[in-house]
């Protein structure tokens, strides 16, 4: 079978909620993918952030393997031997006291609105079903009912409510307009230091520093979504650390299995998440032996390996080379770290376009909101890869 077979067999039976380039991957090492037909691409999506540690890393694959062959589930009713090994890795790498891990983001992200909620009526004392979270315009933090319900996205909700209530949606970047929002029933402020998935939108610098300071006045809680931005990927370990915040809550998620397996948490001190009592919350496969023994692996390498430190040095070489390709098309390139993101000009007919052309010569990039091409290779990435790439980017860039 060849490409064009996967992709036909794919559309007949699968549900068609993405549109993936026509590229039929099989096999994958470091930076670098491999299509059924032999061809080799650099992969600049690294799977939305997900595979920070690049494809198949050695060593979280051989701690894969080992766990994979002596225990996999034993589900949160039972104690298993990697869980509190994981929860010390968590916590010596990012400084918080306790963690709750769970599988997908999404879900993170729904554990810390339920983790908000329960800390709002019980210590901040709002009347209970009243509290409120602030988000922000042009959010993304998953595709639950819930999350979508304070999505400014119309698409993203037309034909999914009705919706859940207890979201107050500000524009992204103006710290002034969550002041104003802020109510006596205000539980949390919910934001991402970088706008991933709405076109890599960085806020005005200090956004976050007096974010974290109105928060402080208000005894409101702070909770960052870090699941794109974190480990590594902007050239810190948590994007927040540019402006020494440290949110009361993070939610981490993808890079924290190296792309082995849907690992996520929610970090905290032990005065919030110590507020789950035992039956409140959970997940069957949450916190299992072989998705311990992963992370553990997963967070060892991005420290062993400087990935952070990687980030930021190639990621500022990258976006100067980026910055300098004639603005036949481009409006603006922007970025932290290896999160970067190249915004066309309307009438350069989209990006998907570009990333099409991308695709024929040798390189993997996914647009986003229509005219921006995201440029996010995994943090293993070096200089001569990157200067590999820059002229097949600063040819497809100015053509036509």
């Amino acid at each position: 079978m060849n490409s064009q077979d996967f992709i036909d067999i794919e559309e007949q039976f699968g549900a068609h909620n993405y549109q993936p380039l026509d590229v039929v991957l099989t096999q994958g090492s470091g930076v670098w993918v491999y299509d059924l037909e032999g061809n080799r691409y650099l992969d600049c999506l690294s799977s939305y952030s997900a595979l920070n540690q690049g494809h198949v890393h050695p060593k979280i694959l051989e701690a894969m393997q080992r766990q994979a062959s002596r225990l996999t589930l034993t589900s949160r009713a039972f104690r298993n031997d990697q869980l509190p090994l994981f929860y010390k890795a968590l916590a010596d790498l990012t400084g918080y006291e306790m963690s709750l891990p769970m599988n997908s983001g999404a879900e993170a992200v729904e554990t810390a609105i339920k983790l908000v909620r329960k800390w709002a009526y019980r210590v901040k004392k709002v009347p209970h079903n009243q509290a409120e979270i602030i988000v922000a315009a042009g959010n993304f933090h998953g595709r639950t009912t819930t999350i979508i319900s304070f999505s400014a996205e119309p698409f993203y909700r037309q034909d999914f409510g009705p919706y859940t209530p207890g979201f107050e949606i500000v524009p992204y970047g103006d710290a002034e307009a969550i002041a104003s929002a802020i109510t006596p029933n205000t539980a949390a402020v919910l934001i991402e230091p970088i706008q991933g998935e709405a076109g890599v939108i960085i806020p005005p610098e200090g956004y976050l520093r007096r974010v974290r300071d109105i928060c402080a006045q208000n005894n409101v809680l702070l909770v960052a979504d870090e699941i794109q931005t974190g480990l590594g990927r902007t050239g810190r370990l948590f994007a927040c650390q540019y402006e020494n915040v440290r949110p009361d809550m993070t939610i981490i998620g993808k890079a924290l299995s190296g792309g082995f397996y849907p690992i996520s948490a929610v970090l905290a001190d032990r005065v919030l998440l110590g507020l789950f009592e035992p039956g409140e919350h959970g997940s069957t496969f949450g916190g299992n032996p072989l998705a311990a023994a992963i992370g553990i692996a997963a967070l060892q390498v991005i420290a062993d390996e400087r990935l952070a430190e990687n980030a930021a040095q190639q990621g500022e070489y990258l976006l100067d080379q980026l910055s300098e390709i004639p603005r036949v098309h481009i409006k603006e390139v922007r970025g932290k770290g290896l999160l970067i993101g190249v915004e066309l000009n309307p009438e350069a007919g989209g990006a998907r376009r570009f990333c099409e052309m991308l695709m024929t010569e040798g390189i993997l990039a996914k647009e986003t909101h229509k005219d921006v091409i995201r440029i996010a290779p995994p943090l293993i990435i070096d200089r001569p890869t990157i200067d590999w790439a820059i002229p097949i980017l600063r040819d497809v860039l100015t053509r036509p």
